[in-house]
């Protein structure tokens, strides 16, 4: 799996990083995605397409 994310259209709702807060992390600034691992491990698969899915600006994309 890879996870890219357009962060100048995240809406900082955080929602990936209770889900999966060893891909995704938020600037303290203002809120907004960062990525912390495009590769994430088989195991956390399964968060991050819920982090995904749940995205209220649908600013996660997944491949693979």
């Amino acid at each position: 799996m890879k996870v890219s994310v357009e962060a100048d259209k995240c809406v900082a709702a955080g929602q990936c990083v209770l889900l999966a807060p060893e891909v995704f992390d938020q600037r303290e600034e203002d809120g907004v995605v960062i990525l912390l691992d495009e590769t994430p491990a088989a195991e956390r698969h399964a968060a991050v397409r819920e982090a995904a899915m749940l995205c209220p600006a649908a600013v996660i994309h997944l491949a693979g």
